[in-house]
């Protein structure tokens, strides 16, 4: 535990990625095989299931401190996270304890699931007694549920790959589905992971998926691309990446996150796709015409593990495929593009009959100004814009151009100009700052109604400033919470909109960010909730 909390401070203390990655290789060569291979759970981005309401943490924190309720509130507002806050008040430790980070996670955190209150306190009592305060942080994170670490999967994918000398695109696939979470990490895990290759692993075992192949932003005219003729086009749909997995007579079906979502959608699992073959597609609910349904449809998917007859009949979904990336039992990502797309065709035109799968199309223009008419109509189509594959790419791991590139040529996206009414501080190295934000437009009685919360798209400077003058408009403070006399506007882009009766302002917008803030316009001149509503019938 004292060497995993060393880790997670040294990551969450810099943006160095070389610094980042020394440390990681540091403690990899260290620890013992079961640690590392809880820590490459956390850190690829295993979520801990909470272990103790927050609620009995911050009550037996202040009893173990001595504080009353009001000096632990001050103190939580003044720090903005309720582990950092726990970590710093409490006395210092009795019997500083060694036990590594596998023995707490299963011996220690994990009994303490349901255990009563009673047994709880006292556990917690003796764990606090034998922690160091960065241990302390850790370990409230762990049991809250609320670890979260400044680190990408594939740095630390780097670290392991130097660490065993291991080509990193193999250890990538064999990281694949590490966090799902069904089976817990162990020793012998961890060996295989970072094993000497082996020429029988080329072959995929069970239902494992292969890393995602991901897209670059473009940010340049697309005719800088060359001969339009080197480049495959498809639409870029608004829905959930995936890979559904066929072998040995079984369907499994991995989200881009890695989480199996086979029971999510049976219909997809159900699909006669024949052994030995991998698709790469998109999900999404299509009721039939020609565009799919809003993303909202399908988050009412999503969160379902159990789902009803009915719901299968009122939002069906589909797997619009746009590769293949295994077939009769082998490895097709080494093939170029346009290959894998004639296998992909051949294979749909197969299963002609199956109606929740969807090839997605190709988009044939004469020219990249024809093919930008064409763009034009993504919102009409319910997508966000094109894809752009160049057709010799192979199938990489993550977001590389070592093999190919595969660019996201996405529309503009909608924005509003609205005022800023409520702030929350961050976390990590801003939880000190208030950099989450929620934003509101004027309704036809001239009042504020909130629509959107944001929290990306400023810079440090820009941020330190509206830090500053929240701190100075501050009107009320609701927990970790302020209202504030609006004052500051800001210009807020998004990729869809829809009604919702969840939210107050009767809208729900996807992917909400900053764009900017508008120094130059007064609250008065924001958009309305009426110029708002006018966008979900917008071409």
């Amino acid at each position: 535990m004292r060497d995993f909390a060393r880790l997670y401070a040294e990551l969450d203390e810099t943006t160095s990625t070389s610094r980042k990655l020394a440390a990681l290789q540091s403690y990899f060569t260290t620890a013992a095989p079961r640690d590392a291979a809880w820590a490459v759970y956390f850190l690829a981005g295993g979520k801990p299931r909470q272990a103790v309401p927050t609620k009995l943490l911050r009550q037996y924190a202040m009893e173990y401190a001595g504080m009353e309720d009001w000096l632990f509130d001050e103190c939580y507002h003044a720090v903005g996270d309720l582990a950092e806050t726990i970590a710093l008040v409490l006395p210092p430790p009795g019997q500083p304890d060694a036990l590594g980070l596998a023995d707490w996670i299963e011996l220690r955190i994990a009994p303490l699931r349901g255990a009563a209150p009673e047994a709880v306190r006292a556990a917690l009592f003796d764990y606090w007694n034998q922690l160091q305060t960065r241990e302390r942080f850790l370990l409230t994170k762990l049991i809250g549920g609320g670890f979260r670490v400044g680190v990408s999967k594939l740095l630390v994918t780097r670290a392991l790959s130097a660490l065993a000398a291991v080509d990193g695109k193999l250890v990538a696939q064999r990281l694949m589905g590490w966090t799902d979470g069904s089976v817990s990490p162990t020793a012998q895990g961890f060996q295989q992971l970072i094993a000497a290759h082996a020429p029988e692993e080329l072959a995929q075992r069970g239902g494992q998926p292969y890393p995602f192949f991901l897209a670059h932003q473009l940010e340049r005219e697309p005719a800088a691309l060359g001969d339009l003729a080197q480049w495959q086009a498809e639409w870029k749909y608004d829905g959930m990446r995936a890979q559904l997995v066929r072998r040995d007579g079984q369907s499994w079906l991995w989200s881009r996150g890695e989480d199996l979502i086979t029971e999510r959608f049976p219909e997809l699992a159900a699909l006669p796709l024949p052994d030995g073959v991998v698709l790469d597609g998109e999900i999404l609910i299509w009721h039939g015409g020609a565009a799919p349904a809003p993303f909202a449809d399908l988050q009412k998917r999503m969160g379902r593990k159990q789902v009803s007859a009915r719901l299968l009949a009122e939002l069906p979904a589909v797997l619009v495929a746009y590769d293949l990336l295994e077939l009769d039992g082998r490895d097709l990502r080494d093939l170029p593009q346009a290959e894998r797309r004639m296998l992909l065709e051949q294979l749909a035109a197969s299963l002609a009959d199956a109606k929740q799968l969807r090839l997605s199309p190709l988009i044939v223009a004469d020219s990249w100004p024809q093919l930008a008419e064409i763009r034009n109509e993504s919102r009409a189509r319910g997508v966000e814009g094109m894809m752009l594959k160049a057709v010799d790419a192979r199938y990489g791991v993550g977001r590389t151009k070592s093999v190919g590139t595969w660019w996201k040529w996405k529309i503009d996206p909608y924005s509003v100009d609205a005022v800023l009414v409520y702030a929350q501080a961050g976390h990590g190295r801003r939880a000190s700052l208030y950099t989450d934000y929620t934003f509101a437009v004027w309704d036809e009685e001239r009042k504020l109604v909130p629509f959107a919360k944001a929290y990306s798209g400023l810079t440090d400077a820009e941020i330190a400033q509206v830090d500053q003058a929240i701190r100075k408009t501050t009107i009320e403070k609701f927990g970790p919470v302020r209202s504030v006399t609006p004052s500051m506007v800001f210009e807020i882009g998004f990729e869809g909109i829809a009604n919702s009766p969840r939210h107050k302002s009767g809208i729900a917008v996807r992917f909400p960010r900053i764009l900017r803030r508008r120094e130059d316009k007064a609250i008065e001149d924001a958009d309305t909730l009426a110029s708002l509503k006018s966008l979900l019938a917008a071409p």
